[in-house]
């Protein structure tokens, strides 16, 4: 019977290690100008692992529904659309930004304000999941600081 114990606690401890295998790095929902009624969130996820690990959803209590988008190119027309899953491969990550890919936040319980946080929990098709405090920030931020005029 103890046997038995041991076994089972060995593979729920390796399935908690199999979680950390993915890093997740400079997480941050997308605060909301007066006009947006959805946001995104955006980060780096780096896979320690030698398996490629595959995000399949994300949830959080701030939004009703949450997808998994990426953005694409018809012609000129950039248009966002919904994936199943987001690869990220053995040694390597994978990249979620503005114009590219992203978790799209709808139904959103109130607005995302600068300075906030949300919860996020990402699914990955092995069964593992990382729940992760997220900031909310202003996606200009960064550009605030350069200058745009013309001397």
């Amino acid at each position: 019977m103890k046997l038995k114990a041991l076994a089972l606690a060995g593979m729920l401890l390796s399935s908690v290690a199999q979680a950390s295998d993915v890093m997740i790095h400079d997480a941050y929902a997308r605060a909301m100008p007066p006009s947006a009624v959805n946001s995104a969130v955006f980060t780096t996820l780096m896979n320690h692992s030698d398996a490629t690990r595959t995000l399949v959803s994300a949830s959080t209590p701030a939004a009703g529904k949450v997808e998994l988008h990426d953005v694409i190119m018809e012609g000129e027309i950039m248009k966002m659309r919904q994936v199943e899953s987001i690869q990220i491969p053995a040694h390597g990550s994978a990249e979620l930004k503005p114009g590219s890919l992203h978790i799209m936040l709808f139904d959103l319980a109130a607005r995302l304000e600068e300075g906030q946080s949300i919860t996020l929990t990402l699914n990955y098709a092995n069964g593992d999941a990382q729940t992760v405090e997220v900031p909310v920030k202003k996606v200009m931020n960064g550009m605030k600081k350069m200058d745009h005029s013309h001397h």
